[in-house]
C-alpha cells in the first residue's frame, strides 16, 4: 500500500514580493518539478500538491490535493503581488481544511514562504496558530517556515515551526533560498522513503535544511 504524501505549499502574494515575483514563480515551478521527481524516485510514495497564495484581498488555492502525474509538468504563473500579509488567516484556513482529509497515517509536509510579517488577519490569532500547529505536529506533520525582511526565528519560535530558513532579499537570494527549499524536500522524501514515518524529524540531528 503506497504512502500519502500532503505537500502543502503556502506563498506570500502581498505587495511586497513583487520585487523578487520572477524568482518566485520560478522556483515556486520548480518546487514543483522537485515533487514531481520525487514521486518517480519513490514508488511506494503517492504526492499531493496544495498550492496557496494569499494576501488581504484573496487567499487562493491554485491546486487544491492535486495528484502528481509524472508525464505532465505542473506548471502555474498567475502572481500578482498587491496589498498586505494576513499570513495567520492563510495558514488557519488551509491547514483546517488539509487537517480534514489527511489521516493519521498520511504524511504532511508544510512550507511557507513569505517576505514580510503578518499584519492582516482577522479569523486567526498567532495563538490559534501556534497551537493548531503544535496539535499538528504532535500527528507527525512537518513545517518548514522561510522568510525574509523579518527575525525569522523568532517568528518561527513564535508560531512552534522548528525548521527556518532565512533568505536575502534580492533575486539572487530567492534563488538561492529555492535552491536550498527544494535540496531540503528531496533529502526529506528520500528519508521518509527509508524510515516510513517522520519520526526523523524529531530527531535532534535532523536538519531539513541540511538534507541538500
Amino acid at each position: 500500500m503506497k504512502q500519502k504524501v500532503y505537500n502543502l505549499i503556502i506563498l506570500d502574494e502581498s505587495g511586497s514580493m513583487e520585487a523578487i515575483a520572477q524568482q518566485a514563480v520560478s522556483g515556486l515551478n520548480e518546487t514543483l518539478q522537485t515533487i514531481q521527481t520525487a514521486q518517480k524516485e519513490h514508488e511506494d510514495q503517492e504526492h499531493y500538491i496544495t498550492f496557496v497564495t494569499f494576501n488581504s484581498s484573496r487567499i487562493k488555492t491554485i491546486f487544491d490535493r492535486e495528484r502528481v502525474d509524472t508525464k505532465e509538468k505542473m506548471k502555474w504563473n498567475d502572481f500578482a503581488p498587491d496589498n498586505c500579509t494576513p499570513l495567520f488567516d492563510a495558514m488557519g484556513q488551509s491547514l483546517s481544511k488539509l487537517r480534514e482529509i489527511a489521516e493519521e497515517k498520511d504524511v504532511v509536509l508544510v512550507t511557507i514562504i513569505t517576505d514580510g510579517m503578518e499584519n492582516a488577519s482577522r479569523e486567526y490569532s498567532g495563538t490559534a496558530i501556534k497551537e493548531m500547529v503544535a496539535n499538528l505536529r504532535k500527528r507527525g506533520w512537518v513545517f518548514v517556515y522561510i522568510g525574509t525582511n523579518q527575525d525569522v526565528d523568532a517568528v518561527a519560535n513564535d508560531m512552534g515551526i522548528n525548521f527556518r530558513l532565512s533568505f536575502d532579499y534580492s533575486a539572487t537570494g530567492t534563488d538561492v533560498m529555492f535552491k536550498k527549499a527544494k535540496g531540503g524536500m528531496k533529502g526529506f522524501f528520500s528519508k521518509l522513503a527509508d524510515c516510513c514515518s517522520t519520526s526523523f524529524a524529531d530527531e535532534d540531528d535532523y536538519d531539513f535544511f541540511a538534507e541538500e
